[in-house]
């Protein structure tokens, strides 16, 4: 657990007062949906969290990894309402919409392994059950703040810009067809925000459960703690993306749903890092100097080699500031790195 289940340097970020309403937040036990849960828990009084989750079980993709990675161990310390479910279950929806009156709905909840090869199960996971979720947002006259993804732009040339949509893979295509779905929407429905934000290559706190999907900065820094060289593509330092910390993809939601305004925004730096970046922050971090060992890459051709968001609309629409460099995200993260290896990697 984080220290006292707090983000680390957790500000309000917006004048709007969340205290006494009602809150869904699906995927709430996975990366970016529990940190949303105890941001409104640790700052709002009264506030009404509803987090649902697919908690994982033993079940597995064609890809081996599980269908789930939603984790207890994310929510310890959370006092809202837990609901244990898939956002495919019609009726579970129709309970929602029943028994709650729902002020803002935060949809985290997604198939989001890009490798994963069940088209017809992404599609109805990532689109069709948004669409539902969104009727729920209608009726209660909620304010919608939805995952979109960086993976709608594909190979698009940087900076990424919402309009030069072109996936390269099912998951970004899903992506895609939400923000579609969302586009039709708002056009019927001014009385409420409907906001999609398209998350860059994010990494922080809670997102360990993730397990090979989580960010590399985790990953190279447990081979690091571990005492081996970390592993990376030959050519990483001209391999880049734009790598945002957890606490910036917060403050992105709360600003979302304090706007009044609708429509696609991404959330990134604007900045693109290298993975060598990564990799040698770490280990000005951690006090090692174990070197890098460069293996071939045999994604090339299929692969990104430079990400970086155009976030011009987001800090003019939304009001959104990045605040965290690559160098203070990994410093911010670096103790929890430690304990995660301590507790669930030793």
């Amino acid at each position: 657990m984080i220290k006292d289940n707090k983000i680390l340097n957790t500000s309000k970020y917006t004048n709007t007062d969340f205290s006494n309403k009602t809150i869904l937040v699906t995927g709430a036990a996975g990366f970016i949906g529990s940190n949303l849960c105890f941001y409104f828990q640790n700052n709002y009084e009264n506030v009404n969290i509803i987090a649902l989750d697919c908690f994982r079980s033993e079940e597995t993709l064609g890809n081996g990894n599980l269908k789930s990675f939603g984790h207890y161990k994310n929510l310890l310390g959370f006092t809202g309402i837990v609901i244990s479910g898939d956002i495919n279950d019609k009726e579970l929806l129709k309970r929602l919409e029943n028994d709650y009156t729902f002020d803002y709905i935060f949809h985290e909840a997604a198939i989001s392994d890009t490798t994963v090869l069940e088209q017809d199960l992404m599609i109805q996971t990532n689109v069709n059950a948004y669409e539902d979720l969104l009727k729920i947002a209608i009726k209660h006259k909620a304010d919608m703040t939805y995952a979109s993804s960086a993976a709608t732009y594909g190979d698009a040339a940087s900076p990424q810009t919402p309009g030069d949509e072109a996936p390269g893979n099912v998951y970004g295509f899903s992506k895609l067809m939400m923000d579609n779905i969302s586009a039709k929407y708002i056009k019927g429905n001014p009385g409420i925000s409907i906001i999609g934000l398209r998350y860059f290559n994010v990494y922080g706190q809670r997102e360990f459960f993730k397990n090979k999907t989580a960010s590399t900065v985790v990953q190279f820094a447990h081979q690091i703690l571990a005492g081996n060289t970390p592993k990376l593509f030959e050519g990483s330092d001209k391999i880049l993306r734009d790598f945002i910390y957890i606490e910036d993809v917060i403050q992105a939601n709360i600003k979302a749903a304090a706007a009044t305004c609708s429509g696609v925004y991404n959330v990134g730096t604007g900045k693109a890092r290298s993975f060598q970046d990564i990799s040698d922050i770490l280990q000005k971090e951690l006090g090692t100097d174990l070197g890098t060992n460069y293996i071939p890459n045999p994604f090339i051709g299929q692969y990104q080699f430079h990400t970086e968001a155009n976030i011009s609309s987001s800090i003019k629409d939304l009001g959104y500031k990045p605040s965290y460099e690559l160098e203070d995200g990994i410093k911010s993260y670096i103790e929890e790195i430690k304990r995660l290896f301590k507790d669930e990697v030793k």
